[in-house]
């Protein structure tokens, strides 16, 4: 979670996997939109002396769907050169890293930037340089420096950086994967033929010191709507946002140089759109098809999406707790409040005031309404805490997307699309315990928001 480790083939191949899309107004550029992916899952900030880096032979992509079609229309594509100074030394740097250019840095990455649409392909900026990983206070001095001076301006006002940084989503995994079994709800487990009893107990961030590769870039947002400034009723204020990762078709290792020889065209390996989707709703056997595929063809998944495999387990981990929930499985009932969250965004008149609908296809994207300004008040429960301007209106770095989507899941935005169901109390109130404040690093104000990484040395415990 969000999509760390989420298929079978993607886990193997960590600096392609997709973790998390982000896309909101930027608060201190209103004028301007911030798209955010992140890649190679689960860093752990000692893992030296190889330490994370981008995938040169990875093309890293950040999508923008215009017309509600499912495809991409605006694509921002990333691609990586790492440089050695020098080959001969075991070490990653050989002294401080005071500058971007600092002597002592050894392994050193670029990237270029390219603007795609349509027929049009331009080169936005390149040679940019990459921060490097935070080692430790004797490595990197200054680290928060280091980083800000790795964020590029481009021509057209766009602000890009590429590099490691904290991971700020959290999620109490550990509960998870133990068969939902999340710390804040007393439950005696009998279900199974097991008398084990768990009593309250707050939420385990399992992210919590570790980070991740991020690829940020800030954009007007009268680059990625169509023709130019919308309202908020207006469908054309509104854009899809998914993040892919793609390796060429052929990959042979020459044995003789010891390295990898990579041919032919590229072929996507993996994607993201909304948090926990190939995660949670996927099942297993398809999940390899679906990072190979792009949102357009989701139709074909659809039909986990309006029956969720999670729903009918609820009741079943937590018998007695969610009856209403278990007729609604129980009739087959599709659930249309989940397929306009996810798969197509939520039309005008069912939330007030808010919509964020790119049309019938469906398909897994952020839905981020331009026109909404950021909260001056945010809440971390976006739109089901009464704060249109979070998530599923596109997904801010602290969006508590791990509580949104198991409340709606378990019911609680069922009345949307049905007034006469009433959701057990339960679907209001569960959730794995953890809050934006179970971030150690906490988050910026500025771009690129997400905290500075975890350093090596002094990581917290």
């Amino acid at each position: 979670m969000s999509s760390h480790r989420e298929a079978p083939e993607i886990s193997k191949d960590p600096v392609a996997d997709s973790t998390d899309v982000y896309a909101f107004v930027s608060p201190d550029r209103p004028s301007t939109v911030t798209l955010i992916a992140n890649y190679i899952p689960l860093e752990e900030p000692a893992g030296g002396p190889n330490f994370y880096e981008f995938g040169d032979d990875v093309l890293y992509a950040i999508h923008i769907d215009t017309n509600g079609d499912g495809a991409a229309d605006i694509t921002y594509q990333f691609t990586f050169t790492t440089r050695l100074r020098n080959p001969d030394t075991f070490l990653y740097n050989t002294g401080p890293i005071r500058s971007l250019n600092c002597p002592n840095w050894n392994s050193r990455q670029f990237y270029t930037v390219t603007r795609v649409s349509n027929d049009d392909v331009k080169v936005l900026g390149s040679d940019l340089a990459c921060p490097p990983c935070n080692i430790g206070p004797l490595s990197t001095p200054n680290y928060a420096s280091l980083a800000s001076a790795a964020v590029h301006d481009l021509p057209g006002g766009i602000r890009v950086f590429a590099g490691q940084r904290a991971e700020g989503f959290y999620v109490d995994l550990g509960s998870i994967f133990d068969l939902a079994n999340l710390r804040p709800f007393e439950q005696l487990h009998n279900q199974f033929g097991l008398n084990v009893f768990t009593k309250p107990a707050p939420g385990v961030n399992a992210t919590a010191a570790l980070n991740v590769h991020s690829i940020a870039i800030q954009v007007p947002v009268s680059q990625l709507t169509r023709w130019g400034s919308h309202g908020v009723s207006d469908q054309a204020s509104v854009i899809g946002v998914y993040a892919t990762a793609s390796r060429q078709r052929v990959r042979l290792w020459d044995a003789d140089h010891g390295e990898n020889i990579n041919s032919g065209p590229f072929r996507q390996v993996s994607r993201l759109g909304n948090p926990l989707i190939n995660e949670v709703v996927i099942p297993l056997g398809l999940k390899d098809l679906w990072n190979s595929l792009p949102p357009s063809d989701d139709k074909r998944f659809l039909s986990h999406v309006a029956h969720p495999e999670l729903a009918a387990l609820l009741p079943v981990l937590y018998p007695g707790v969610f009856p209403n929930l278990a007729a609604l499985v129980k009739s087959g009932a599709a659930r249309a409040d989940l397929e306009a969250i996810l798969m197509t965004g939520i039309p005008s008149g069912i939330v007030p005031g808010f919509q964020n609908f790119t049309g019938p296809t469906p398909a897994d994207m952020l839905r981020l309404n331009t026109a909404i300004p950021p909260s001056a008040k945010p809440n971390e429960l976006g739109i089901i805490g009464g704060d249109l301007a979070g998530f599923p209106n596109g997904r801010r770095v602290f969006d508590d997307v791990v509580t949104v989507e198991f409340r709606a899941i378990a019911g609680a935005t069922y009345p949307l699309v049905n007034k006469t169901f009433t959701p057990d109390a339960a679907a209001g109130a569960i959730t794995d315990g953890l809050t934006a404040a179970s971030v150690p690093s906490g988050f910026m104000n500025h771009f690129p928001y997400l905290g500075v990484p975890y350093g090596g040395f002094d990581t917290p415990s």
